[in-house]
């Protein structure tokens, strides 16, 4: 229904300046007071898997919420001692890689089978006050020196930045990202897990490392921000969550939107704690998740994957002689049933059949832009952006790996992206 707002205009003497003023004043009111029916903007919960879901709504506001579910391992493998103190996971070159959290400087892969040790790489002239997360980039592996618990004042905190092309050489190519914490002033020596400012997660994105911290006050978390360069920074906080646990480790599939967090509360009972469709880096502001895992008394300690629904963890040996000695173990877990609709929505890997090489594009639905990504093999890359009813709306060229496509002008529904020579290969994606 429309507001109507009525205005008693009394005749005048107005000059014609005075009557431009008016008109002006009508204008605004009526733009600002009369609903914009057609552009209308439905918020709510967009997945299917909440029990709030809103089918109408178009834009996710945050606000799902789910029924409280706890699931087991499809396997656990007991891991060698070697590296029973494992803190951090990473999947990479079909292997998954671990680190201990104090002392050893090695990193270690791990078949994904069983969790055997393949093989350690040495990182000479390294050492370690207290490992808590490993992490990566296309080029890179990032160590983080970020354990804080003994007192929270630790003033040495860094990340070590290894490329991964000189792993297996005997003195591997690694520089040190030196960081303190924007809001921390006091350094006083805090004691045992008595601070905010432990932080055994994070994850790296195109151009910045994001902290999750573990807050064993508070009982939460906080993200901070800074450059994956080299250099000495200030980690600069972007916002505080109440997660009710301990975050410790972290894994992240930037081109679709979705961040793994895993932890345990204050009984031990671990969980993986899922954000996904998320604005930007503002993490928080998607569907959140928090899933338990039926592992009552395991310090869950890492987390990756390499889909978004099958998920690794390591938990290190916890013992409480004479109650307990739990081992350290290798889980899989799968998440593929929570996730299946939103991971759906992102195209994979589509394969030319003539250099068996192809293209891919994400996110679907775009906001903004659509992200091509194309093998070398096939640039330069002709490329058209076409509507439904067939109106070429965009034409160029690829040259680059990674180009952008700006959609954020173009109506809500299905558009058709060919490309590819003779742009014989077309990708459906929605504008949303």
């Amino acid at each position: 229904m429309y507001n109507i707002v009525l205005i008693n205009i009394m005749p005048c003497k107005a000059g014609f300046t005075d009557l431009k003023i008016l008109i002006t004043v009508i204008f605004l009111l009526y733009n600002i007071l009369l609903p914009q029916h057609s552009s209308a903007q439905v918020l709510g919960c967009t997945d299917h898997k909440a029990l709030n879901f809103n089918p109408a709504a178009k834009y996710n506001d945050g606000s799902c919420f789910y029924e409280e579910i706890a699931i087991s391992p499809l396997s656990s493998f007991e891991l060698s001692n070697i590296i029973s103190e494992t803190s951090g996971l990473i999947y990479w070159d079909n292997r998954i890689w671990t680190i201990n959290d104090s002392d050893d400087t090695n990193v270690y892969s791990l078949d994904t089978l069983d969790g055997n040790i393949i093989h350690p790489y040495p990182l000479n002239g390294t050492d370690n006050t207290d490992w808590e997360e490993i992490s990566q980039d296309d080029e890179y592996l990032y160590i983080g020196d970020t354990g804080n618990n003994q007192n929270g004042n630790r003033t040495d905190l860094k990340i070590l930045r290894i490329s991964k092309s000189s792993l297996p050489v005997s003195s591997p190519g690694i520089d040190t990202i030196y960081f303190s914490y924007s809001d921390q002033s006091d350094f006083s020596p805090a004691g045992a897990n008595n601070t905010d400012f432990d932080c055994e997660a994070f994850i790296v994105s195109a151009d910045s490392i994001y902290l999750f911290t573990k807050q064993w006050v508070k009982n939460g978390t906080a993200v901070y921000s800074l450059p994956k360069s080299p250099g000495r920074y200030t980690a600069k906080l972007k916002t505080s969550y109440n997660i009710d646990g301990m975050v410790t480790g972290s894994v992240f599939l930037e081109s679709k939107k979705l961040i793994a967090i895993c932890g345990y509360d204050a009984a031990l009972q671990p969980f993986i704690y899922l954000l996904y469709d998320f604005n930007g880096t503002d993490f928080f502001s998607g569907n959140k998740r928090k899933i338990m895992i039926s592992l009552p008394f395991h310090q869950i300690e890492g987390i990756t994957t390499s889909d978004g629904k099958k998920y690794y963890l390591t938990n290190e040996q916890l013992i409480y002689e004479p109650l307990l000695n739990i081992k350290p173990q290798l889980h899989i877990v799968d998440l593929g049933s929570f996730l299946d609709v939103y991971l759906n929505s992102f195209l994979t890997m589509v394969r030319d059949d003539e250099v068996n090489y192809g293209y891919k594009i994400y996110p679907v639905p775009a906001d903004y832009f659509l992200i091509v990504e194309t093998d070398p093999v096939n640039l330069p890359s002709p490329y058209s952006l076409i509507s439904q009813s067939g109106r070429a709306l965009r034409s160029g060229i690829f040259t680059e790996e990674f180009s952008n496509i700006d959609v954020s002008g173009l109506p809500e529904g299905l558009y058709i992206l060919n490309t590819g020579k003779n742009r014989k290969h077309s990708f459906k994606f929605l504008r949303k």
